[in-house]
């Protein structure tokens, strides 16, 4: 099977779930028969409420300085809270609900805990519990049961005096035996965190198929993001879908005060310090131009580039940001290439010519020709993207002055009933040790190094700006 008639089955699949969830959604908003009154008597649900309430692990998103997300599946409505401190006992903890102000969140599938106002790197404590809600009206609700999952889990946040460690993951697919080998490498390599550099999903109709993919995966540790924080720079795929049209359902967004109102619709982008590496995050977004008739119009990825440009300048300003020794960058799709026949994703209006291999962008000129520049002014030594399945390194040039590795798929050797010994899945570690930061690529289909090298620090001033 080629690569896209995996994703066309996938889609047939994910569009049957589909139907079943907008029945679902038809049923629930249909009116009661009768207002509720203020005051009158809660009654016992009807319905017998059985088997476990928190159905998944706890997954650590948007790993940053002073906060951080905490996101677990429910089967049934429920309130969420998390316990969290600094003690391993946790008699030191503090219960934050989930959702923000105003009230807490709400939910039968997935609910999602903010934490703010956390020290930089520092290690805390938590466990996660739900209560289960018996909801009629907006005067007749109640808690029907409590669940606390009785492990206690531990994270420790970014910052400059953090481990300068870090992952790469990409272009998972939601295949099951490469993300498995991919998250037993991690576990043994132990990083700061995980970014997981976009294309996690394929197309998905409803949020049970997101769930699947994030929070209850099918491989043997499911607690694989309870302790290591995970970031996501998402791939075009992870657009794909009605459900993905809101993927934040079950990722949830940068938090709000990381946010300038400018960058609210941003919620992707992230600059982050861990030990002495500065990351950067950057959407590419779709493959294909907004003009393309294949998606109706209803994409705007255009304008969402240009956006980031703007917060690409002001990020790489921050001081935590400007004084790393080290800059790297992530995104999904190249910013480079050197093939003459790939895509670069510019081709108006429906991305075809003759002279490219594929009628979609295989790395994004418009990108590089809007965060090349600034990424090169501040120093950034190399940008670590996805996108194209085959694991490239390209070395920088007096013109590109950052590198550019592009991850491996999830093609395990064979493509179509045919082996190729290009295709394999990868673990991108950097680690910063000594003086130098030195990367790795772990090639999960043979178990060994596929390449390693080291990058010297930039130059950075007393007053913590680049050197020119």
């Amino acid at each position: 099977m080629n690569r896209r008639d995996f994703f066309k089955k996938t889609a047939i699949l994910s569009v049957a779930a589909g139907a079943a969830e907008i029945t679902r959604a038809t049923e629930l908003l249909q009116p009661t028969s009768e207002p509720a009154e203020e005051g009158l008597p809660i009654t016992a649900s009807e319905d017998a409420h059985e088997g476990a309430l928190i159905i998944s692990a706890p997954m650590l998103q948007n790993y940053a300085e002073t906060s951080i997300g905490i996101a677990f599946a429910v089967s049934d409505l429920a309130n969420a809270y998390v316990v969290i401190g600094r003690q391993p006992d946790l008699t030191d903890g503090r219960k934050v609900l989930c959702g923000g102000y105003r009230m807490s969140d709400l939910d039968d599938r997935v609910v999602q805990v903010r934490i703010t106002g956390l020290q930089p790197a520092t290690t805390y404590y938590y466990r996660i519990g739900a209560d289960r809600i018996e909801y009629k009206s907006g005067y007749r609700m109640k808690v029907v049961g409590t669940e606390d999952d009785p492990r206690t889990y531990r994270f420790t946040t970014a910052g400059a005096a953090a481990k300068g460690h870090f992952c790469v993951i990409n272009d998972t697919h939601a295949s099951w035996e490469p993300f498995g080998r991919a998250i037993d490498m991690i576990a043994q390599l132990a990083p700061a965190c995980v970014v997981w550099n976009g294309d996690a999903c394929n197309s998905e109709e409803t949020i049970e198929a997101q769930m699947r993919i994030f929070l209850n995966p099918e491989i043997n540790r499911k607690d694989y993001a309870a302790e290591i924080p995970y970031l996501f720079s998402p791939g075009n795929h992870d657009f794909r879908g009605m459900a993905n049209r809101h993927l934040e359902r079950v990722w949830m967004y940068r938090q709000p005060e990381e946010r300038l109102a400018r960058d609210w619709n941003l919620g992707r982008n992230y600059a982050v310090r861990t030990g002495d590496i500065a990351m950067i995050g950057l959407d590419t977004g779709e493959d294909k131009l907004d003009t393309n008739p294949k998606f109706a119009g209803l994409f705007q990825m255009k304008s969402y580039r240009e956006a980031q440009t703007q917060w690409l300048r002001d990020a790489l300003q921050q001081p935590e940001i400007a004084s790393a020794p080290y800059l790297v960058a992530f995104c999904h799709i190249p910013l480079f290439d050197s093939n003459p026949k790939h895509n670069p994703g510019d081709v108006a209006p429906a991305d075809q010519d003759p002279k490219y291999s594929t009628d979609f962008a295989m790395w994004q000129r418009t990108c590089a020709n809007l965060w090349s520049p600034l990424l090169a002014e501040a120093g950034c030594q190399l940008v670590i993207t996805a996108h194209q399945h085959q694991y490239h390194y390209f070395e920088p040039t007096a013109e590109r002055p950052w590198a550019e590795l592009i991850g491996g798929g999830p093609e395990m050797g064979e493509e179509g009933g045919r082996k190729y010994a290009h295709l394999f899945p990868t673990v991108i570690e950097g680690e910063v040790r000594q003086t130098q930061l030195h990367i790795t690529v772990h090639n999960l289909l043979s178990g060994h190094v596929q390449q390693a090298f080291a990058i010297n620090p930039r130059k950075i001033s007393k007053k913590g700006k680049r050197r020119k």
